[in-house]
């Protein structure tokens, strides 16, 4: 089987960082500084946990080949529990007494909406992983790349989805109540609306919310044939999963990826609780028609077999992590400095970087780098180490 350029450049990560370490050693070889702002904990903590998993396992792969140029790479982890007050003093941290070379992170829009602007008046270097299209500009915000879909992209994709492959007319949109669910929320509401859909029932909840029936027995009253979910809580999603069963009730679930992680199926009080649910996924975790991953993706999923646990994940956040590592390991290598204006320098002129999870591309005015061609939907029920097969109707 031939290897892709994308599967090579990762195959081949350690081979450069061994050959960089036989150049003369810098001097001190200062490591190089990624701060790594992630929700460990908290009810929002599922997607930080999994590109967690790929940040570590990316690190140490470096680190063992002899890193980059002979420099370790030094993560500097904080714990975010999700709060926009913590990230904002870990950021003021990370910019201001420990001065990172690069930042990846927060993890949640609500975060990252309150941290770029430190990262981007201290010129950090920054890779943004959530959707809220604001969150990236060029002018205001020169340093801060996505390597993620924007949440137009999403919105679009599911929309798609539900109404001109389901043929719905009539849904239901809900979301948690963080800075993203409630953007995405509205935002989703007035993109049905403007694409001729009847909006039946729309909600902001509680992430923490332990009963969500009041909410889809109004969805159902409204006559809702789909709801599109926009929530990346794990534990909110299945407790939405539970109470459309305990209703009888077998109205589609469409939407963010989390409700596809491995670990809802973990909260789930019936296996069949999964049934009717399609998540916004990525080709490279996508089966194909004979049950084949992509190369690279079964290539990674091979290497990391009982290194790290993706049954109760999804792989691209893992990968996610992974990417976010190279991308700055990547720049320093080539650049040949971890100086600012080097690494943006660098990332402002990449063109279909081979990613696991993506092919990014950015240039100096636009730095949404994800491709909207490698966006798929994906059956949730049919997760196996974090992959899908398409949804049904949809060709990948």
């Amino acid at each position: 089987m031939s290897m892709t350029r994308r599967g090579m450049l990762y195959g081949s990560l350690g081979a450069v960082a061994v050959g960089v370490t036989r150049r003369p050693a810098r001097a001190a070889a200062e490591p190089i500084r990624l701060g790594w702002l992630v929700a460990l904990t908290g009810a929002n903590s599922a997607f930080g946990i999994g590109v967690n998993r790929g940040v570590v396992y990316a690190v140490n792969k470096i680190n063992a080949a002899g890193g980059i140029n002979g420099r370790m790479i030094e993560v500097i982890t904080r714990d975010t529990q999700g709060d926009p007050a913590k990230a904002v003093n870990a950021a003021v941290e990370m910019a201001s007494s420990i001065k990172v070379h690069a930042v990846f992170g927060p993890t949640n829009s609500g975060e990252t909406l309150a941290t770029t602007p430190i990262f981007a008046r201290a010129k950090v270097p920054s890779l943004v992983v959530n959707q809220v299209n604001s969150l990236i500009d060029p002018v205001k915000f020169p340093n801060a790349f996505r390597m993620a879909p924007y949440l137009t992209q999403w919105d679009d994709a599911n929309r798609h989805y539900i109404l001109d492959i389901m043929k719905v007319k009539k849904v239901a949109v809900i979301g948690d109540n963080t800075g993203y669910g409630t953007t995405a929320t509205a935002e989703a509401v007035a993109a049905f609306k403007k694409a001729g859909a009847d909006v039946v029932y729309d909600a902001v909840v509680d992430a923490n919310a332990q009963d969500l029936s009041p909410y889809l027995l109004r969805a159902r009253a409204g006559g809702a044939e789909a709801v599109a979910v926009w929530s990346d809580s794990t534990g909110m999603n299945a407790r939405m999963m539970n109470a459309r069963g305990q209703l009888g009730w077998d109205v589609v679930f469409s939407g963010h990826p989390a409700l596809g992680s491995g670990d809802v199926l973990r909260l789930l009080e019936k296996p069949a609780y999964w049934d009717k649910v399609y998540v916004i996924g990525c080709k490279a975790c996508s089966f194909d028609d004979k049950g084949n991953l992509p190369a690279p993706t079964q290539a990674f999923v091979d290497e990391v077999k009982g290194k790290i646990e993706l049954s109760d994940t999804s792989l691209y956040w893992v990968m996610v992590g992974v990417d976010g590592v190279r991308l700055v390991a990547d720049a320093v290598a080539k650049a040949g400095s971890s100086d600012p204006d080097a690494i943006i320098g660098y990332w402002n002129h990449i063109t279909k970087w081979p990613g696991l999870y993506g092919h990014y591309s950015f240039t100096p005015t636009d730095h949404n780098g994800y491709p909207t061609d490698e966006i798929v939907m994906s059956l949730a029920s049919s997760q196996k180490n974090g992959c899908f097969i398409p949804a049904p109707g949809y060709a990948a």
